[in-house]
């Protein structure tokens, strides 16, 4: 008697085969059950391990069809141990995972604020490559005293959160009080406790010192340019000076470093409440 196959799915409904692909430290992948993205750094047991840009990490099992790879499904397997060897991930000026190829995110609602154009420069230069694959939107404050009827405006969300990053926020202050008038859950104030952005640059990599001390009621920046010996009359181009100094994150202050972090994570959801 002739046997017929169980197997009555057509051909076309049939899942086509993918690609299997080795594992390698470094190889950039995404799961997309959950949207992490990351690279590749361990592989054991059935298991990989993949860091995002964050330096966050997530294990995840390896089953057929389980990844993507530059938008195309994939099998993820277990790397020969003859195998090429894969150099580490390339890293971005912030130090997270450069994801090649990635396209930047359609802008969310949520927006960073900072206080100046200086400010808003030197994070798009250090984070401007995570922002644009997170659709982040960093915006500038003419001065903090216009805050409350920013953030008034804005009206912060649980779909459009609001991240603010302040000069100078030391307890006490008027930043300070501002900030908190300001802060609700949908809307978060972070700051560094630096009179001015520049002075987040740290001084060995502008080749000074340190940054001198400039005496109250005079401007910081003018005050600053004098004590160098650096010309006053033009503090912006000065500031290109000082900018085109910052190669990385490896240039900045940790207090900065940290608040810039926090305020993406919690305007993308990936951290905070």
């Amino acid at each position: 008697m002739r046997q017929y196959s169980a197997d009555l799915t057509p051909p076309w409904k049939k899942p086509q085969p993918v690609p299997e692909v080795p594992a390698d430290p470094g190889l950039v992948v995404e799961e997309p059950g959950t949207g992490f993205c990351g690279a590749v750094i361990g592989c054991e047991a059935g298991t990989v391990t993949l860091e995002d840009r964050f330096g966050k990490h997530r294990v995840f099992p390896m089953e057929p069809r389980g990844f993507l790879l530059e938008g195309r499904v994939v099998t993820l397997v277990r790397p020969s141990s003859s195998g090429p060897a894969r150099s580490a991930p390339s890293r971005t000026a912030s130090g997270s995972v450069a994801v090649p190829g990635a396209r930047a995110r359609v802008a969310r609602a949520g927006r960073i604020y900072v206080e100046g154009r200086h400010d808003a420069e030197l994070v798009e230069k250090v984070w401007g490559d995570d922002l644009r694959i997170e659709g982040v939107v960093v915006e500038y404050l003419g001065g903090v005293d216009d805050l409350p009827a920013i953030v008034a405006d804005f009206a912060p969300g649980p779909d459009a959160r609001l991240g603010v990053l302040v000069d100078h926020l030391v307890p006490g202050s008027k930043e300070w009080r501002i900030a908190e008038s300001v802060t609700s859950e949908h809307a978060l104030v972070v700051g560094h406790p630096y009179i001015d952005i520049w002075e987040a640059v740290k001084p060995s990599s502008v080749g000074i010192d340190a940054w001198p001390r400039v005496p109250r009621g005079q401007d910081w920046k003018t005050g600053v340019c004098r004590a160098l010996g650096w010309p006053s009359e033009n503090t912006g181009a000065v500031w290109q000076a000082i900018l085109a100094r910052v190669g990385s994150y490896k240039d900045l202050e940790p207090e900065l470093l940290g608040r810039v972090e926090e305020l993406i994570d919690f305007v993308t959801g990936s951290g905070g409440a």
